[in-house]
């Protein structure tokens, strides 16, 4: 345990490195560059070997794991200084610092818990702070605002980056912190760019609401740690990104899609229909179902920018969630029910078969569409609706989400098997229920 905190505190002194990049300028990188020849030229065995030495690199007898994350430091912060190369400062510090304190932070919860939820939380917080800190130094030396309006988008920064930091690195191996802080700092670049109006109270309302969510979704095993994660980026991009009505929409299908996965669910494994994994959804399912919505409202954040409408937008977002909510309350409810017959044929079939419907799976699917066409049209007295137009975009919504649970089916019927899973039908059933609600708007 102290070797691994001692390499934990290394990975993060080395990531401070990257909050002083301003004022080293153009030679930001050099003090990556040292570091990485040292450990790879200079460390090849002895007590720092041990403490830095991550799965693998004792067999090859260097510090590829640490040089590795050392050298992706050294990339970023020639991305950053070099004038044709244009990476934020602010993206550089937070990716770096986000990985590195994560990884510390996780270690520090190691010490009274192997328990994988507080595990995450202390990789998230530590990651958070460290890189809301590197920010705010940053901003320091370049003469950007640290002020009231500046605090809340650094802090969504923050969290953006130890988010995904977290989910990359549940996706990746130990020794791969280099991919994650690459990728950390391109979403934290992208994050950027779209200049989101982020105030106070929405930032501190969204981690709060949205890391509650996240708990409880792991903790009632409707989603793994994976999945937990990228429900809880996806929560928090929709969120402020959108607003309020696009958080709630969304989140209309992760808790009642969740819920219905965990119903009777002894009942549906007896059957052979219930979800993998115990019910618990990971984050290839949840991207599959979110994948569309979450571009959408991207796209949404991005449309001021681009010129282009931000309505169809709106209409994409809420088409998809309906399909993605009204697909899972048709198979999950559904399935507990005999007499199912295939979609393109309507002869009667095993129940489980890819491409078979019941009629009470149907009209839990149109039940489905209809809440979030509510939610995503009606709005509320302090909301701006997801998809304005009162109950014809209402209409457009539910319409939209019954079709693409109707492709979903179809694609099962026809393509899914051992060359097309589930994962991607339901990609291309969302995006089905996109396109129709955004051609419904047009017509509206």
């Amino acid at each position: 345990m102290i070797r691994r905190l001692r390499r934990a505190s290394v990975f993060a002194a080395v990531a401070a490195f990257a909050a002083l990049a301003p004022a080293l300028g153009a030679a930001a990188a050099v003090p990556f560059f040292a570091v990485a020849g040292v450990a790879f030229f200079g460390v090849r065995d002895g007590e720092w070997f041990e403490t830095l030495a991550l799965p693998g690199d004792r067999e090859e007898e260097r510090l590829y794991g640490f040089v590795s994350f050392a050298l992706a430091g050294a990339g970023l912060a020639l991305f950053a200084s070099l004038p044709r190369a244009p990476l934020p400062y602010e993206a550089f510090a937070a990716a770096t610092l986000a990985v590195g304190a994560g990884r510390l932070g996780r270690t520090l919860v190691s010490r009274r818990t192997t328990d994988e939820f507080p595990l995450v939380a202390g990789y998230v917080a530590a990651g958070t702070a460290a890189a809301l800190v590197g920010q705010v130094a940053v901003r320091l030396q370049t003469g950007a605002p640290v002020d009231g309006a500046a605090l809340p988008l650094l802090t969504f920064l923050a969290a953006a980056a130890a988010l995904t930091a977290a989910l990359v690195r549940s996706l990746v191996f130990s020794r791969d912190a280099h991919i994650t802080t690459i990728l950390v700092a391109f979403v934290t670049w992208g994050f950027l760019a779209l200049e989101p109006t982020v105030g106070a109270p929405l930032i501190v309302a969204g981690l709060a609401v949205t890391g509650a969510l996240g708990y409880v979704s792991f903790a009632i095993s409707t989603a793994s740690v994976a999945g937990m994660l990228t429900g809880v980026v996806s929560a928090l991009l929709a969120v402020v990104l959108g607003g309020v009505g696009w958080f709630l929409t969304l989140m209309s299908f992760y808790a009642v899609g969740g819920l219905a996965s965990k119903y009777r669910f002894d009942e549906k494994a007896a059957r052979g229909v219930a979800q993998e994994n115990e019910g618990a959804r990971g984050t290839g399912n949840v991207l599959a179902n979110s994948a569309v919505a979450l571009a959408a409202v991207v796209g949404y954040a991005a449309a001021p920018h681009l010129a282009v409408p931000a309505a169809p937008l709106g209409f994409a977002f809420a088409g998809a969630t309906a399909t993605a909510m009204a697909d899972t309350l048709s198979s999950e409810i559904g399935g507990l029910y005999d007499g199912p017959r295939l979609v393109t044929t309507l002869r009667r079939v095993e129940p489980g078969t890819d491409g078979a419907i019941t009629w009470q799976g149907e009209l839990a699917g149109l039940s489905g569409a209809l809440i979030v066409g509510a939610l995503a049209a009606g709005g509320a007295p302090y909301l701006d609706p997801v998809a304005p137009g009162g109950v014809a975009a209402g209409g457009a919504v539910v319409a939209a989400g019954v079709a693409g649970m109707t492709v979903d089916s179809l694609l099962g019927a026809l393509i899914e098997g051992d060359r097309v899973g589930n994962q991607t039908v339901n990609f291309l059933a969302t995006l089905a229920g996109a396109a129709v609600a955004v051609s419904l708007w047009a017509v509206v």
